[in-house]
């Protein structure tokens, strides 16, 4: 018996036509920063978590709105068209899904960033705290040492 199959993998077009629409919803730390970094237009990244939270560390350029502000307060934050990536602590919390939630309902094209702020520091990235912009080595188990992404 085995256990990944216990239940049969898709159909290679249905498996596509999921990855794909996963990929339409989910980006990661490594490509935003690279996004961040090409300074693409339209990009807009949200840090939906409390103003505690922000005040101990965000990424660089982020527009702090969190979940609960952002049907009153979006509008006068984020332009109209603006493409959003929203990110919240990591993977052990949704509140970047529902924030991306809060701006699909508004009208805003949204991703999540997946890993969240955890995992933007656990790969080496900027972040702006009180001190400063600042920077954690890379932790060996979310990106290789010597460069920015896992390369995937």
């Amino acid at each position: 018996m085995t256990y990944a199959f216990a239940v049969p993998a898709a159909e290679p077009a249905a498996a596509a036509a999921h990855f794909l629409a996963r990929l339409g919803f989910e980006t990661d730390v490594s490509d935003v920063y690279a996004d961040l970094t090409a300074g693409v237009s339209g990009l807009v990244v949200v840090d939906s978590r409390g103003p505690e939270a922000w005040a101990q560390g965000h990424l660089p350029d982020a527009v702090h709105l969190p979940t609960a502000e952002i049907p009153a307060r979006a509008a006068e934050l984020v332009p109209a068209g603006s493409t959003v990536v929203t990110y919240c602590w990591g993977p052990g919390c949704n509140g970047a899904t529902r924030a991306a939630l809060a701006f699909a309902r508004l009208g805003y094209r949204v991703k999540e960033m997946l890993g969240g702020y955890e995992y933007w520091v656990r790969e080496g990235l900027p972040v702006v705290t009180a001190t400063g912009l600042t920077r954690r080595p890379a932790d060996e188990l979310t990106a290789p040492r010597t460069a920015i992404s896992c390369d995937c």
